[in-house]
């Protein structure tokens, strides 16, 4: 019996391996169709140099969605490309590493070490999990909890991914989730997601929101309030995403708590002194997050700052043995090239011409209420697919006016779409947050590619409808 269930192991995983290989082959070759297709032949829409960086950012964005290599690999390479054929100037290429976003991650690194190196993690951990034990589901829905009501307090999604992930990493250890197990998996994405894709409905709570309200502010007067705002994206966007996203997780990694670990509460000591200064240090930089609109200072340069003060010598509650082993660079240089990679396609004009080119084919006709509001929709989740989330509101928001005009929706509604569209995100490349989160707990991508794929599924056949009805009641058409 015992040989028969290692022959069975055995095939079953040999089966699972050739599966992988198989697609792996399968994704390599159409990479190399697409290439020979864009390098040979160029499309109507596209200029001869436009065609080859599409190329490139092609095999590029093939490689990161599927993680057949490794993604900081993946990002040398995409500096490499576009370096040695001068595809695009070297400050657009690296301009990842001049960006406030690049050092917020680094800071958030630092951070998340100096949670893990202190204790205080899994302190604050054990708070948080005496309000979560009875079962699978409080567990998950707790965290996807804490994540929503911490994008009212902190308006980074970085830095609230980096804050959430090493007391996620505590409530999963807390609970007997071992890494590699399902209820570990699940915590972690419900950490990141519960506290990223619920907070575009709030209108502080991410980057992308913040680029539309001054881009459409800038070219149609349009000001969004923050109640209005809430109110119309929240019920959706927010809630219903939420109870979408806890259902998803539980379906696709179930598990149960460790009912030992329940019994063994680890004993409260007494809050050391490095601990102390962290939890002041983490306090000040919540105020100083929350209070932006009063100092005007971006969020990464008060995280720095932060990251700088654990590191200095008389502190060195990050020491420099744990700086050098513990900080995850490879990171921090995919987080560089997924926004050089961004930079890249707005300077090259690629993103507007696609969005143009979709607007020359998009079957829009005035009158049709709910199938302009979808096709918007649609056309906001592929260019964000194209352009990662910031860029969505960078290529569309210039095109409400003739949007508006040839769907004869009211031009704030035509805006308001792009929301619903870069709150659906296909790929974890998309977004930066996402993929420090993973990197930080040591998940393999390929767990938020499955999630996303499905939570694309479920926004477009369910809550996309959903919220054409709420916008009806709010008047928006």
């Amino acid at each position: 019996m015992l040989n028969k269930d290692v022959t069975s192991k055995y095939t079953a995983s040999s089966s699972r391996g050739l599966v992988k290989t198989s697609i792996n082959v399968l994704v390599f070759l159409l990479i190399i169709i697409s290439v020979i297709l864009l390098l040979f032949y160029t499309p109507s829409f596209l200029t001869e140099d436009e065609s080859k960086i599409s190329a490139v950012l092609l095999i590029i964005i093939t490689l990161w969605a599927t993680g057949i290599i490794p993604e900081h690999i993946t990002a040398l390479l995409f500096f490499l490309s576009m370096i040695l054929f001068s595809l695009a100037p070297a400050e657009v290429v690296f301009s990842g590493f001049i960006s406030a976003v690049y050092w917020l991650v680094f800071a958030g690194l630092v951070i998340g070490l100096a949670i893990n190196e202190t204790g205080l993690g899994k302190r604050f951990a054990h708070r948080i999990v005496i309000h979560l034990e009875g079962s699978y589901l409080k567990i998950i829905s707790g965290v996807v909890l804490i994540g929503v009501i911490f994008s009212f307090l902190m308006p980074s999604a970085m830095g609230r991914v980096v804050l959430l992930v090493p007391i996620a990493l505590g409530i999963a250890n807390h609970f007997g989730f071992a890494p590699g197990s399902n209820g570990r998996t699940a915590i972690v994405l419900a950490a990141i997601f519960g506290t990223f894709i619920p907070a575009f409905s709030i209108l502080p709570a991410n980057v992308a929101n913040m680029i539309l309200a001054g881009l459409a502010e800038n070219q149609f007067n349009l000001s969004f309030l923050y109640g209005e705002y809430l109110l119309l994206h929240f019920p959706a966007l927010g809630l219903l995403k939420a109870i979408v996203i806890i259902a998803l997780i539980i379906w696709f990694y179930p598990d149960s708590p460790s009912e030992k670990q329940y019994r063994e509460l680890t004993a409260s000591r007494k809050i050391s002194k490095n601990e102390s200064i962290l939890l002041a240090l983490i306090i000040l930089l919540l105020v100083l997050w929350g209070s932006d609109f009063i100092h005007h200072i971006s969020p990464a340069w008060i995280a720095l700052g932060g990251a700088i003060f654990l590191l200095l010598p008389g502190i060195s509650i990050v020491s420099r043995k744990a700086f050098n082993e513990k900080i995850n660079f490879s990171s921090l240089l995919f987080v560089a090239g997924i926004l050089g990679f961004g930079g890249v396609i707005s300077s090259s004009g690629i993103g507007d011409v696609i969005a143009q080119h979709f607007l020359s084919i998009l079957p829009v006709e005035q009158g049709k209420t709910f199938i302009n509001f979808m096709l918007l929709n649609f056309m906001a989740v592929v260019t964000g697919f194209m352009t990662t989330l910031p860029g969505v509101p960078a290529v569309l928001t210039p095109l409400s006016a003739q949007l508006s005009q040839a769907t004869g929706l009211p031009i704030e509604s035509v805006v308001m779409t792009q929301v619903i569209g870069f709150s659906t995100i296909m790929f974890p490349y998309q977004a930066p947050p996402i993929l420090v989160g993973l990197q930080m707990a040591g998940e393999n991508i390929s767990s938020a590619i499955k999630f996303c794929f499905w939570l694309t599924i479920v926004s477009l056949c369910v809550l996309m409808p959903i919220n054409y009805l709420w916008w009806q009641l709010m008047g928006m058409f």
